[in-house]
Order: C-alpha cells, then structure tokens, then sequence
C-alpha cells in the first residue's frame, strides 16, 4: 500500500508526521496554484464564483443534501441552533467525550449542555443513556462522530422522534462516512439529522489550507434561513430581517476545497490502507487495544486511536516521542472536568467511560502520504516498548 517514497531509519526518527499536510500538497500542487492563483488575479476574495462552486460539489458528494458555507466548523454549529431558534435555558444532550467546539456554541448561546457517556468500543455517543437524560426543557441531541465512523444513528433517531427533538450531527471527524439501517438504507454523515455540521480545518479528511465549515440539510428554507444568519440576517444586501453573524467561506479557501474534494475518496482510501496496516501489524500486542469499526458505519478514519492498557498510555507516548514518532491524545481532560464546564454534583465518576478514555487513548499517525516503511518502524517500535 506505499502510496510514497521510502525513508531511511534515520529520516524516520525526525520526518514522520502526524499529518503530512506538505506532502498532500506538492501531490495536487499544479492545481492547487492554479486555483489560488485564478483568485488572486480576480480579486473577489469574498462571495467569488468558487464559494458557489464548492458548495455545489459538496452537496453532490454529501448525496444532494442542502450545503451552506461558513468560516469555520465551530460557527457551522452555532449556525444551525440559531436557526432552530433554541431558546435560552434549553437543554442540549451531547457526549462528555469529545472537543470542547460542541459544548462552547451551546454554552454560548445560553442553552444549557448535557453531557452522556460514550460506548467504550466505538467511543461515541452511549444512545443506551440518551432517554434517562430528557427533561421537558430538552430540545435537541448532537451526536458526534467521533474520529472517523458515524455514532449509532438509527436508534438516536428513534428517541429524537418519539420525544420532539432536533438532531443536528457534529461530523467534523467523518465527512463521507456511510450509516446503514437497519431496513438497509444507507445514508451518509450530515444527511440523517435535521441538519449537519463540518469543518475543514486543514487536517481534516478534506480540509482547507486555514479555516472553513459547512452545514447540510434536506430542507430547504431551513438551509435559506442558515444562509442569512451567516452573512448578518439578510437576505438582500443592507436588509436585515433576522439577527445573524458574520461567517463566510472565504474565495480563496472555496478554491482550494474544490480542488481537494475531487480527492476525498482517495484519501479515505489511503487512509483505511493504513488503518488496515495498523491492525494487521498491532494485532496481538497485550497492552494495546484496537479500535473497533461499528457493523453499521463506514470508518474514514480521521484519527487511528487505540486504548493503551495498565495505565502505560503516558509512558507508550514518551517512548515513540524518543523514537522520532508523534502522537495525540484525543481528549485528555474530559468536558465535565474542564473550568468553563464544571457542574454542581458532576465529579469524578460521573461519566467513568470517558474517564477511563482520557487516561488510556492514543492516537498514531494516521495521512494519506504515510509509506509502508514509516508504518513498519512505527508498528515494531510499538513492540519493542516494555514500559
């Protein structure tokens, strides 16, 4: 699966990335230049012809779903609970174990978050505790997608039905990942919630070379009234009819993502090859756990995290750091322990899933230009480790 040039041990020791966003680059340079190039000499670097463009393949790729365009994948969110009109002091169900972007737009808008456990297998969203957290101030779930796959959406669903919610999904770690119901409809991340948010943070599976998002739905006054919360409330130029912000897609971004969504698919590809290799090559190691791939969703595999066991996860990420390899913790201090979302009664053995997760997770490297030889040293350092 070497989908580049091979390094020599040494080179591997200070040149194995996270993600290799320069590699990606030089691969679609000439167009890449091409695209910023058409907008510099144009000059409409707000509103150009690509914003349009891009929004349009987008919504192809997202399976004809409604696509709005926005600054970034944190507005995307804010965006869509402003259209739903959520009121102050309405409550948000949302899991405990994920980046700090969802929990912030809901806090921001005065809604109050409530936070679920996750599954400790998939590590998304545990729907099991969904129902026992409903109140009659509820009015929506945002299950996350959490690091490539979509969380169990069919029965998410099912309770968002049965008691009036809004479901909008956060697939900011799974654009392009694919459900499966259970009647054998297959329906892709964005387009199965009333709405659904992205971001294309450059080291998304499609990211732009700053900030970006976008936000899908299937109904189309509902994707009007997104458009003019995100230039100002107007839908005519200097008419204001509803409170809005400001948050465009930049040209010179739009430009960019329309060159790399024609590539998305291949580099969902390369990415499962080297989730492929990891699995094959880690299988078997007494300390490590694999991640699990959902029997109902696809895996983009935006990170590649394992479950590091015996409280040696700490010791595992020193040890490829002295070996010249770089890895993340995705996330190491849950949302109910950070300052800004502390609650009262909410400690230590609230939620003891994520809390386990943020002590033994480990994300490795996981990009489209990874070589076969990088994945060797990184899987044999991993066996070498007697911590």
């Amino acid at each position: 699966m070497a989908v580049g040039t091979a390094f020599s041990r040494e080179q591997k020791m200070k040149d194995i990335k996270m993600v290799d966003l320069q590699g990606q680059y030089l691969r679609i340079k000439n167009e890449i230049d091409a695209a910023i190039q058409e907008v510099l000499m144009s000059t409409a670097f707000i509103q150009g012809p690509q914003v349009k463009s891009f929004a349009e393949a987008l919504s192809k790729y997202n399976h004809g779903a409604h696509v709005v365009t926005c600054a970034n994948g944190t507005d995307a969110l804010q965006i869509a609970m402003m259209a739903l009109d959520l009121k102050k002091g309405d409550e948000v169900i949302l899991p405990v174990h994920t980046y700090v972007a969802t929990a912030e737009v809901i806090a921001l808008l005065g809604l109050t978050p409530v936070f679920i456990d996750v599954d400790e297998t998939t590590f998304n969203i545990d729907v099991d505790q969904i129902e026992s957290k409903i109140t009659s101030k509820t009015k929506a779930i945002v299950p996350v997608h959490l690091y490539g796959q979509c969380a169990d959406m069919e029965p998410i669903l099912k309770i968002a039905k049965e008691h009036n919610l809004f479901v909008i999904e956060d697939l900011a770690q799974a654009l392009g990942a694919d459900y499966t119901f259970s009647n054998g409809m297959v329906k892709r991340a964005g387009n199965m919630g009333i709405i659904g948010c992205t971001s294309f943070f450059p080291s998304k599976n499609l990211g732009c070379y700053g900030d970006g998002g976008a936000i899908f739905t299937s109904n189309q006054s509902l994707a009007e009234k997104m458009k003019m919360i995100s230039t100002h409330g107007q839908k005519v130029k200097y008419q204001h009819d509803i409170v809005g912000i400001n948050s465009r897609l930049d040209t010179l971004q739009a430009a960019i993502l329309k060159v790399k969504i024609k590539y998305v698919d291949e580099y969902t590809r390369k990415r499962n090859e080297v989730a492929d290799f990891y699995d094959k090559h880690l299988a078997n190691i007494s300390f490590v756990e694999l991640p699990v791939r959902a029997k109902n969703s696809t895996h983009v595999f935006h990170q590649y995290t394992i479950k590091v066991k015996n409280g040696k996860r700490d010791s595992l990420k020193d040890y490829l750091q002295e070996k010249g390899i770089p890895s993340m913790i995705y996330y190491h201090i849950p949302l109910h322990f950070q300052k800004a979302y502390q609650q009262p009664g909410v400690g230590e053995g609230s939620f003891p899933v994520t809390e386990r997760l943020s002590k033994s997770v480990l994300s490795l490297p996981i990009h489209t230009e990874m070589t076969e030889d990088e994945l060797s040293y990184i899987c044999q350092t991993i066996k070498d480790f007697n911590g």
